[in-house]
């Protein structure tokens, strides 16, 4: 039951993340400060998530997790929004996969410093405390890279790929 739990919570905020950002762009929002919003929203959910190491009671573990999971959820449906903003459709999927590519990386890294940490420190606290900061973290690198949140124009994008 408790990872069904925390599957739950990831499916709502998957859902949650598209939601949010929808509404704030029907409210009037412009799309940089729709997603950005959302984004910094689901980044804060997964913060607690530092804390989850220190709880004896399973189900309070559960809820730091699945607050975890549904803010990643949530994050990750809005970045993948942004590629179909920001470039054309002959550009959108490569992005995508690019930024997988980048994300697989980056699992693998994360996998050999997870090993590596608990290996020397025996705790998964500082895992734990990277994993709770990742997203703040990378919002912040969003911002530095998009400001403006303009679309990349075509011919750009064309030159990129010759």
């Amino acid at each position: 039951m408790p990872l069904v739990a925390v599957y739950v919570c990831a499916d709502f905020g998957s859902i949650m993340g598209g939601w949010t950002s929808s509404r704030l762009l029907k409210k009037g929002f412009t799309a940089n400060k729709a997603r950005k919003l959302t984004m910094l929203g689901c980044a804060l959910l997964v913060v607690p998530v530092a804390f989850a190491i220190d709880v004896s009671n399973l189900w309070l573990a559960v809820l730091l997790i699945g607050l975890a999971t549904a803010g990643h959820q949530g994050f990750s449906a809005n970045m993948f929004s942004y590629p179909s903003d920001l470039f054309p459709r002959g550009a959108a999927s490569t992005v995508v996969g690019l930024g997988g590519l980048a994300g697989a990386v980056g699992g693998m890294a994360m996998a050999q410093y997870s090993g590596w940490m608990l290996q020397e420190l025996g705790t998964y606290r500082p895992i734990f405390i990277v994993g709770a900061l990742a997203y703040l973290v990378a919002l912040v690198f969003v911002q530095l890279f998009t400001p403006a949140y303009r679309p990349v124009s075509k011919a750009l994008v064309q030159n990129s790929f010759q």
